[in-house]
């Protein structure tokens, strides 16, 4: 068995019978709270030392989160099309940002903001529809 197959045999959810598509999204907001954190944590935490820092901190930061990304994409694939997938990623994505933008990274949220993510529910619609 190859490292991938593996991977995604140890991160499937064994302690309950759960549809491949909430085990994606599971895994896919596990994810996306450690790519958050290595893409936008660094402008907080780090922004006084020098940018190698903080690119070897998201190194490292991202490296859990392709642990966890790998094997959501690969049971995701088992009954989603591509397509549905990576939608299903951006919405996880922005479902994760947005609250890591306003609670650690002190941001206001804004109208345009609203309109965006009904945008992004159209594009979920038509992802998803038979």
């Amino acid at each position: 068995m190859d490292p991938w197959t593996f991977a995604a045999h140890a991160f499937k959810l064994p302690f309950l019978p759960m549809p491949v598509l909430v085990q994606t999204s599971i895994l896919l907001v596990i994810s996306n709270l450690f790519m958050t954190f290595a893409w936008y944590g660094h402008l907080k935490n780090l922004s006084g030392r020098p940018w190698w820092i903080a690119v070897l901190a998201s190194w490292g930061i991202a490296f859990f989160e392709y642990l966890v990304q790998v094997p959501a994409n690969r049971i995701g694939s088992q009954r989603l099309e591509l397509a549905q997938l990576k939608i299903l990623q951006e919405v996880i994505t922005l479902s994760v940002f947005v609250p890591f933008a306003v609670l650690y990274m002190g941001q206001s949220l804004r109208l345009n903001h609203l309109w965006a993510g009904m945008c992004l529910m159209g594009a979920v619609w038509f992802a998803f529809r038979p």
